[in-house]
């Protein structure tokens, strides 16, 4: 079988294009400036071409029997977006950290951010500026939401297109590379989040030319990703070296990959064990984490081998954690988050467990979830109190800041980032941010009006919406508001001082507690509004106690041991409203 080749590869004499179209029989390459020329047909749907004295910098189209011209689907730069050619780009960089060799998976620290409304300019290099502020707050890692060429001037990034190049309103592929470096000279890791489970539909070209959907499979945005058909080797192998890629290449420090339960694969080994283990592969002696968003809780996927490591992902984001968190702050009940209200035992489980439902029937889906988790060390799980999802969802796009008493808020932090599950922020929620993060896209004039259309219909059941004050997706006012005000952090503000010194104790007295949390044993009770969590390593047990409420419930903390931390505890060791007490007690 011929090898398999993505994207254009630089030699001293020129340029070797290659180009997987099995439902062309003819592809012409058009170099810009130049006559097209024919492509040699080979073996599997592959046509090829060597180009002499054409190297980086040159922009190329590839054309297919209908006159089509399209993109390189996996070009590494698209300089006038995804319907303009791809850039031939010189993967030489001159790296400034060489000995990074990452971060244990312990003294993580997630901090959420998409890249077009981090900073005002809204690009990789602006982010530089401020790596001295999240390296001070105390993050580690930055997980970019998608930043894969995507339509138009901004979008959320789930909407990609080209997986192998970064979009061109963030910078180019250099800028990236600088960040990462800038990052790592910093202590910070990099993690980019993927998308497998479908493209986004306009400028998707994929469909064409190659067999890349299958009707075998669907999910919600139509045929799945043909993982396991006819001539599916060549999609698996496109999608696998993707992830390599930006390990290999880019150097960065873990994937997110997004609703993994939407990518269906009868083949053995599943092509999600494929990415892992060859995404970790090709980094040796480097720590390469990968993270997992996945509706059905599948524990499977994060189990552990013999030494505690990961066997194949490194941690899931944990809705459950985030949905009981989020109730009690703000007594929400609607949608699925009626499935844990008014039990203040879930919010123990979560905590102690990681998944609230495994395997019980949950009545807003009206089927059975998930899968027991009890095993798993609570480093498998990532925990959080906001994200982009659960923000940009909203009717409204509004932050929790935005309507609820920095006393909750600060509650709920001082549980999720002192628990020893790994925390992840949502960008701006240190300070207490109260710009919203509404769902934004720029599509072409037909598919931005289905946007809006369906954006209307879907928000409409959610508690809030207002469709005469509802924003336009597709609006660039839409986009801006989201935009962080910097001006208005107050770095010595008092919101962003708690989450400072939340994130020094938790470098200090927890980190150490997760090195090796093989045989740990997490139990929780709750009574009333008061919940008691106590998780048993090897050396120490670490107590939490607290009242996620409003109400005064008059009940004395009763761990032993060292206090690490209080909150809104009253005189004689009583639980007030929004209070929280951390314990650690050597066995």
């Amino acid at each position: 079988m011929q090898d398999m080749t993505f994207g254009p590869v630089l030699s001293d004499s020129g340029t070797i294009f290659s180009f997987w179209a099995p439902l062309q029989e003819k592809v012409l390459l058009k170099i810009e400036g130049q006559e097209p020329r024919a492509m040699t047909a080979g073996d599997n749907g592959w046509h090829s071409i060597g180009v002499p004295e054409v190297g980086a910098g040159c922009r190329y189209n590839f054309v297919l029997e209908d006159g089509l011209a399209v993109p390189d689907p996996a070009s590494r730069f698209q300089p006038d977006d995804v319907h303009g050619p791809s850039e031939v780009i010189d993967p030489a960089y001159a790296w400034q950290q060489t000995q990074w060799q990452g971060l244990p998976w312990e003294e993580i620290v997630i901090y959420e951010l998409h890249v077009g409304s981090f900073t005002p300019a809204g690009t990789f290099t602006a982010m530089i500026e401020r790596l001295d502020h999240l390296k001070n707050l105390g993050v580690t890692a930055l997980q970019l939401m998608p930043i894969n060429d995507f339509p138009g001037r901004w979008n959320w990034g789930y909407d990609g297109v080209l997986p192998y190049a970064p979009d061109s309103s963030y910078g180019r592929p250099e800028d990236l590379k600088r960040l990462v470096d800038e990052a790592h000279a910093r202590g910070i890791c990099i993690f980019l989040d993927v998308v497998y489970n479908h493209f986004g539909p306009d400028g998707n070209y994929l469909p064409a030319y190659a067999p890349i959907f299958t009707d075998k499979h669907i999910t919600p945005w139509g045929p799945g990703v043909n993982y396991d058909g006819d001539q599916s080797e060549a999609v698996r192998e496109f999608v696998v070296r993707n992830a390599m890629y930006w390990v290999d290449e880019f150097r960065v420090d873990g994937l997110r990959f997004d609703a993994v339960h939407a990518i269906e694969d009868e083949r053995k080994p599943h092509i999600l064990h494929d990415i892992a283990r060859r995404t970790r592969a090709c980094a040796p002696g480097r720590s390469v984490h990968l993270i997992v968003e996945n509706e059905d809780n599948n524990a499977d996927l994060l189990e552990r081998d013999s030494n505690g490591a990961p066997a194949h992902f490194t941690a899931q984001w944990n809705d459950d954690i985030h949905h009981v968190l989020h109730i009690a702050a703000t007594g929400e009940d609607f949608g699925y988050y009626q499935d844990y209200a008014n039990d203040t035992s879930k919010l123990g489980r979560a905590l102690a467990e990681g998944f609230v439902y495994q395997g019980e029937h949950m009545p807003y889906s009206g089927k059975e979830r998930g899968m027991p988790s009890t095993h798993l060390p609570p480093t498998a799980f990532i925990s959080f109190i906001q994200n982009h999802d659960q923000i940009g969802n909203r009717a409204m796009g509004d932050r929790m800041a935005a309507s609820q008493p920095s006393e909750a808020l600060k509650a709920l932090a001082a549980v999720y980032l002192l628990a020893p599950q790994i925390p992840m922020l949502f960008m701006g929620e240190e300070w207490g941010a109260k710009t919203p993060f509404p769902f934004f896209c720029d599509f072409n004039e037909e598919l931005n009006e289905a946007v809006r259309q369906g954006r209307r219909k879907e928000l409409s059941r959610l508690p809030g919406f207002d469709a005469e004050d509802a924003s336009d997706p597709t609006a660039q006012t839409t986009f801006n508001s989201a935009k962080l005000s910097w001006e208005a952090n107050q770095q010595d503000g008092e919101i962003l001082q708690f989450y400072r010194s939340l994130l020094a104790l938790r470098k200090e007295k927890i980190i150490p507690l997760l090195r090796d949390t093989r045989g740990h044993v997490a139990r929780h009770s709750s009574q009333g509004h008061v919940i008691t969590v106590r998780w048993t390593f090897r050396e120490q047990n670490l107590t939490l106690t607290a009242n996620l409420s409003a109400e005064d419930v008059k009940s004395p903390v009763e761990a032993s041991g060292e206090c690490v931390f209080t909150f809104g505890i009253q005189p004689g060791n009583q639980l007030g409203p929004w209070a929280v007490a951390w314990h650690i007690e050597s066995r």
